[in-house]
């Protein structure tokens, strides 16, 4: 009993020291470029899980992720039932893309511009995409890009298919548009720092 008491207090430490350096690194990350990081620490385990329960396990195709950041949001995905194998993640920074390597090799880690997005044949598959997950600083964008970004999301997608942002705003980061997009907005996760809330953009599927 108290070997095993030893390796949970062992375990609850390594995890606590990882989640403080990860901490560190954003907070560096943030004060180097703000407008590429967006967030002076990782995203909560609660709204990661909020963000990672409107991926739909069962829908074919795979899930692109933007801006994975330190994967506190991927690693969600997988826990959700997404396997690692079928996760695209694009980071810009490449400190954190060498780090998501690392830690989910089986992960598709792709170092680059989030904003850039291609068609799916460039992340090996002419399917559409099971969803879009992003932790991208939008709102640090203009309102043409942003608007750009989630448009050009959304044609990779299904009709029905999800784009997932979180935002720490309290308007969406693209309002709605009934004749491009349907719009659905979450609860406030208020533990997470900063209070954040998850939009959910889809194209109409009749």
């Amino acid at each position: 009993m108290k070997t095993h008491s030893l390796f949970v207090g062992q375990g609850r430490r390594k995890r606590l020291i990882t989640k403080v350096r990860d901490e560190v690194r954003f907070l560096k990350s943030w004060a180097g470029n703000p407008l590429t990081t967006g967030a002076v620490a990782p995203s909560g385990r609660k709204l990661a899980q909020l963000m990672a329960a409107y991926v739909e396990p069962e829908r074919a195709g795979r899930v692109l992720e933007l801006g994975p950041g330190t994967g506190v949001v991927t690693r969600a995905l997988i826990r959700r039932g997404i396997r690692p194998e079928k996760i695209v993640s694009i980071e810009y920074n490449g400190k954190f893309a060498t780090m998501m390597r690392e830690r989910f090799p089986a992960v598709s880690v792709v170092e680059g511009d989030a904003y850039a997005l291609r068609p799916c044949s460039h992340m090996g598959t002419d399917r559409p995409l099971a969803s879009v997950v992003s932790s991208l600083p939008l709102l640090s964008r203009p309102p043409h890009e942003r608007r750009a970004l989630i448009e050009k999301a959304l044609d990779l997608l299904e009709p029905g298919a999800p784009f997932i942002q979180f935002s720490y705003g309290f308007a969406p980061p693209v309002k709605r548009d009934s004749g491009s997009f349907e719009l659905e907005k979450t609860r406030w996760i208020v533990s997470n720092v900063p209070p954040a809330r998850v939009w959910v953009y889809r194209r109409p599927t009749a």
